[in-house]
């Protein structure tokens, strides 16, 4: 699992996260949602390491901080909302940078298997800035999957954190992206995701973190965190939690929203 215990980043003066205690099991689609500046990135950061804080985060029973970073490489992947390339790269070379840091190797049908898990089969030769951005978001996507290609080692699961993963793509390629998600956390392994769309986390995630001004305001099942009055506080506004036909899904309605 993932554990962060008190764990705090401040920013010269300003706090962004403050002593915020979170757990994430393997098996599970964790979604950490709020609104704008609430500190969903920062977490997500502190928690693959990537970024400085004080408190404790473990990785599977071990501190992230004692780990080297070949070793966090293999243990987990990290997709974050942007990456700028300064050299014309191929698909596949960009795929091939997940296989160097994990665990797989330099195993072309890996990649290659990667790419068509995010619909871009026939990509591989293709100019990396060529592609749509949709498309290059995939092609990163695809990198991560190559990196902790097998959800578990053994009885070891690796973990996917992905930032905001659906951001740049229609509907059908979020439903695909979510998908996959789901199947890697359905296989054993784990995945943490920064998330915005509401309908989305509900229809696919098992547990949902939601943050407001640097801390939690509720953890829990989606369908206890999804709720009128943990909506409407976090985002600073009247939300309307509904129903679909299956009553375990809660979804919201953007019209009935209220400033």
């Amino acid at each position: 699992m993932i554990k962060a215990q008190g764990v705090s980043v401040s920013l010269g003066r300003k706090i962004i996260l403050d002593c915020v205690d979170v757990i994430a099991i393997p098996g599970s689609v964790t979604s950490i949602v709020g609104p704008n500046g609430s500190g969903k990135t920062t977490l997500l950061r502190a928690l693959t390491g990537d970024l400085a804080y004080t408190g404790r985060v473990t990785l599977n029973g071990l501190d992230i901080k004692s780990l080297k970073p070949w070793e966090l490489a293999g243990l987990r992947a990290v997709l974050p909302q942007a990456s700028a390339l300064a050299f014309p790269f191929s698909v596949i070379e960009i795929v091939h940078i997940g296989l160097q840091r994990g665990v797989s190797g330099q195993c072309d049908a890996v990649a290659l298997a990667a790419l068509a898990k995010v619909g871009l089969d026939g990509y591989a030769s293709r100019n990396y800035q060529e592609l749509s951005g949709g498309e290059q978001q995939r092609v990163q996507l695809a990198r991560v999957l190559a990196q902790v290609w097998t959800p578990l080692d053994g009885n070891t699961p690796r973990w996917l954190f992905l930032d905001e993963p659906v951001s740049a793509l229609d509907i059908a390629h979020q439903l695909q992206v979510m998908k996959l998600a789901r199947d890697f956390a359905d296989q054993g392994g784990g995945v943490v995701a920064v998330m915005h769309d509401l309908n989305l986390t509900a229809m696919f995630s098992d547990h949902m973190i939601l943050m407001s001004q640097g801390a939690v305001q509720a953890v829990g099942p989606v369908a206890d965190v999804l709720t009128n009055s943990h909506m409407s506080k976090a985002y600073g506004c009247t939300l309307k939690v509904n129903r679909t036909p299956n009553p375990k899904t809660p979804f919201i309605l953007p019209q009935v929203a209220k400033a």
